[in-house]
């Protein structure tokens, strides 16, 4: 007589790996209402994938107010709003930029804003450049290095940028014109006259007349924008990739109510506009001209 072995039936395999060991509990209701608040004051969308990065960045907050979870976090951030709010949405701002990022924006920006400038108006003339969402100044500093080189005596022009963001611990930083030595490597040869060496320091420093330029502000583009145009060019890059479509589409319509008519939209080289619009097209790599 066979004996029949009893069958053996495989442990099923786990779909998901356990939470790693964290200092703080951190739970689904707890990223859940944060991502809530992130959404609701500043439009940022923060999906499942960022639930790491957001309790990276929040657990300094916990550990700087000397507290043990995020539901005692979230209690405080909901009774002293303004202040934490502020200090909130700081931390889950993400600042990388550079000198002369996507250069081609830039080489544009001289041909097809500063240069017709320059050769309708051999005085006096007004132009205005909004960079929104300047983060640590590296983009309106460019933008100020290229109109010192290109316009003659244009410390006494009308010619004025404006530099906002919603985070105001890299304001700070950006209206001091001081930058790590190897920050301004990509700076172009012809536009570096306007930097010197700060004593004693790897640091770099911007001519104040350059950096007179730029006027900075704290702005939330969620909320109301004290701000008049028109303006020639509004940079505004690496800025909508936080928003949802809806989101995304309200600013850049907002945007276009400031440009003038021939005036020019530049976005991150990873953001598109969600299909065609009917005042801006599309004029190069990420570039849109309004025409209407």
């Amino acid at each position: 007589m066979a004996l029949v072995r009893p069958a053996v039936t495989a442990a099923p395999l786990s779909l998901s790996l356990p939470e790693p060991q964290r200092e703080f509990a951190f739970f689904d209701a707890d990223f859940r209402a944060l991502a809530k608040i992130a959404y609701e004051h500043a439009g940022i969308t923060l999906p499942e994938a960022k639930k790491n990065l957001v309790y990276g960045r929040l657990s300094r907050r916990l550990r700087t107010l000397g507290m043990s979870t995020f539901e005692d976090y979230r209690k405080h951030l909901a009774e002293n709003s303004d202040e934490e709010l502020e200090l909130f949405i700081n931390a889950l701002s993400t600042n990388h930029t550079k000198f002369f990022r996507e250069q081609h924006h830039f080489e544009h920006f001289t041909s097809h804003v500063v240069a017709p400038f320059v050769a309708t108006h051999q005085t006096g003339g007004r132009l205005r450049v909004w960079s929104a969402g300047c983060s640590s100044g590296e983009e309106p500093h460019t933008i100020a290095l290229i109109l010192n080189a290109e316009i003659k005596n244009v410390a006494n022009r009308d010619v004025r940028i404006l530099a906002t963001d919603i985070d105001t611990d890299v304001l700070r930083r950006a209206s001091l014109g001081v930058f790590s030595t190897v920050s301004v490597d990509a700076v172009p040869t012809k536009y570096r006259s306007a930097l010197s060496k700060v004593e004693g320091d790897d640091k770099v420093a911007i001519d104040r007349s350059v950096c007179s330029l730029i006027t900075f502000g704290r702005l939330n583009l969620m909320n109301d924008w004290p701000v008049r145009g028109p303006f020639d060019a509004i940079f505004c890059r690496n800025v909508m990739i936080y928003f949802d479509p809806p989101t995304k589409a309200r600013l850049v319509d907002r945007f276009t109510d400031l440009i003038r008519v021939g005036g020019w939209l530049y976005i991150g080289h990873s953001e598109s506009l969600i299909g065609s619009h009917p005042r801006l097209k599309l004029s190069g790599r990420t570039i849109y001209r309004r025409t209407a």
